[in-house]
């Protein structure tokens, strides 16, 4: 068992990704998509990968089905575990697209602030896509904060 001020072992973390795996299996078979799962440990987080060779899992890709799929299997490894999942689940590549997108949101906000903007918001995000944002912003060099409750938590951006 974990607490709350201490990271999960690896091992543990194995064994998120372990009954994700089965989850997912299941809900790949109910669906008849046929989809390949890689299971990874990064960063202190289960990641959980399904990969086809077709066009199958296009469906799946979208990000708001993603994240509910996430959601999802993280209450399956929590009923199984008894501890809070952070796994992280991708589906046909929709973590680096979304990543690209991100990326392309922090550049424009960016080039407002350079055009001589205090600050730059963004749209409301989940806790995962913010992380991104703010990893984004600090490789250009830039801070960002989230404000907000919920659903409606969202990045700002301003020059360091």
């Amino acid at each position: 068992m974990t607490h709350d001020d201490q990271a999960p072992s690896a091992e543990q973390l194995e064994r998120e990704g372990d009954i994700a795996a089965d989850y997912l299996e299941g809900l790949l078979d109910i669906a008849d998509i046929d989809g390949d799962l890689e299971l990874d440990v990064r960063q202190g987080r289960a990641h959980v990968s399904v990969e086809s060779d077709d066009d199958s899992l296009h469906p799946l890709t979208d990000p708001d089905t993603v994240q509910a799929l996430q959601d999802l299997t993280r209450l399956a490894v929590q009923r199984e575990t008894g501890e809070f999942s952070r796994l992280i689940l991708d589906i046909g590549g929709s973590r680096d697209k979304r990543r690209e997108q991100l990326t392309t949101l922090v550049d424009a906000a960016i080039t407002k602030i350079r055009d001589g903007a205090t600050q730059a918001s963004l749209p409301a995000m989940s806790s995962y896509e913010r992380k991104l944002i703010h990893d984004i912003v600090a490789e250009r060099g830039f801070v960002s904060e989230s404000y907000g409750e919920r659903d409606a938590r969202h990045t700002v951006i301003r020059q360091a």
